[in-house]
């Protein structure tokens, strides 16, 4: 990826939330790299103050501590904003099965807030966190945006939600909308701990502390996992295109390949195995099938190559490479 694209972000004023956390901080650290004024809000539920420590000494960076279920702080954070990149948002189908009520209130309540904040704020273009949960029980492979199936879980719903008010605040106040469908984002600053720590961090813990990772199901079940910097570019180029028929779609945000999780484990250790000769001979534990898990998901990114000029700049293969140099540095 060529920032030098995107230098008309230079000087910009960009409201990040959830910039604390796992893809808002990696989009902070870009944007300042581009020269722009970057506001995070994050109330760190599940983001951490680590991950934004090295901007806070930066002139362009503010961080705003607050929470997105309340109007008055999306209002404060939506002030002056040319561009909304909104990321905050309570992750995880297990975490949403567990809770629905909190999923809701965060995911849909809070979205709705910052609708309304960054309307009234008049801000340029709204780029939000989509899912590729929004499929939900659609078994066509590979997903392509205008076909989804009913959703599996609270979390699924919320996420559908969000796009159903994007929609609407175009189409009732002219607020200009992106939502991207994330696939499965893996890379550095993903946060390896905690009961709902995603499966590349929490496995990459496990094999370092010689620890067996434990697969739900046979293994078989298969999804697109996409590198942090292709989900970078994704945001980059929703924020800068100048196409007027990329507004107000929503776009699978993913590599187009996809990986079952007995390759994951054979990758994670070839290249941890590097490091640490031993991990090569962990073995694998298996368990029950996830509530609320899909058995397989592809995304096609045609549509974002059409119309956003979209190229994933890591595979999976490349893309583990460079996160487990990451992790190897940061969690020894």
């Amino acid at each position: 990826m060529n920032l030098q694209e995107f230098k008309s972000l230079e000087n910009k004023n960009i409201l990040v939330t959830g910039g604390a956390g796992f893809i808002g901080s990696n989009l902070c650290e870009t944007l300042l790299n581009l020269g722009a004024t970057v506001t995070c809000l994050d109330n760190f539920a599940t983001g951490h103050r680590h991950n934004i420590q090295p901007f806070l000494e930066n002139k362009n960076f503010t961080l705003l501590e607050g929470d997105i279920r309340d109007l008055n702080t999306c209002h404060t954070a939506c002030q002056n904003q040319d561009f909304v990149l909104h990321q905050a948002a309570l992750g995880s189908v297990p975490r949403s099965l567990a809770d629905p009520i909190t999923s809701n209130a965060v995911n849909v309540g809070g979205f709705l807030n910052m609708l309304v904040a960054a309307r009234d704020a008049k801000v340029q273009r709204f780029i939000y966190a989509a899912s590729s949960s929004t499929y939900g029980d659609h078994e066509a492979l590979p997903k392509v945006e205008d076909t989804i199936g009913k959703p599996l879980s609270p979390y699924a719903i919320t996420k559908y939600v969000n796009e159903l008010y994007a929609d609407n605040f175009f189409t009732s106040y002219g607020l200009n909308t992106i939502g991207l469908r994330y696939f499965n984002v893996f890379g550095k600053r993903q946060d390896p701990n905690g009961a709902y720590a995603a499966v590349i961090p929490l496995f990459v813990k496990q094999f370092m502390n010689h620890e067996s990772p434990v697969i739900n199901g046979d293994g078989t079940f298969s999804r697109d996992f996409t590198y942090i910097d292709n989900v970078v570019q994704m945001n980059l180029r929703a924020l800068t295109t100048s196409n007027t028929n990329a507004l107000n779609q929503v776009y699978n945000t993913a590599v187009g390949d996809r990986t079952t999780l007995v390759q994951l484990t054979s990758l994670l250790k070839e290249h941890l195995s590097t490091y640490d000769p031993k991990i090569a001979d962990i073995q694998i534990v298996h368990g029950p099938n996830r509530q609320g898990d899909i058995p397989h998901s592809l995304a096609s990114v045609e549509k974002a190559k059409r119309l956003l000029d979209y190229t994933p700049s890591h595979t999976i293969a490349s893309g583990i490479k460079e996160a487990v140099a990451w992790y190897w540095e940061n969690l020894k």
